[in-house]
């Protein structure tokens, strides 16, 4: 089964219930290399279901002094897919190492997306 990291919304009981169907159970995890910051949600499907019209965002630095801290999900294909739908166009889905060394998946601002191998 896939891991996703979430630093933002994906976090939120209600966001979960709508995107996955369910309460999804997770750790704390954190990213290295990578600083946050806002991006404004146009989408109001989205504004509706997580009830902020400004979400986290983070973007590749590659400085190992930036660190974003947040939950790391275990979850099915199926799920992964629907969050796909759930984010808007400002993410793109890239797999990166959390600080405890599990790969998961996590939404970076796709304009500084880091280099995929």
């Amino acid at each position: 089964m896939p891991h996703l990291f979430s630093y933002g919304t994906l976090q939120q009981e209600q966001v979960q219930i709508a995107t996955f169907g369910r309460v999804l159970q997770g750790q704390t995890d954190s990213l290295v290399g990578f600083e946050q910051s806002f991006v404004a949600i146009d989408d109001a499907d989205v504004v509706a279901t997580s009830g902020m019209a400004h979400h986290p965002i983070i973007k590749f630095t590659g400085n190992s002094s930036h660190r974003v801290t947040g939950t790391v999900f275990e979850i099915t294909d199926t799920e992964l897919a629907h969050a796909d739908t759930y984010e808007v166009a400002a993410y793109t889905r890239v797999a990166a190492a959390l600080d405890s060394g599990i790969r998961a998946w996590v939404y970076v601002d796709a304009r500084y997306a880091p280099p995929q191998s």
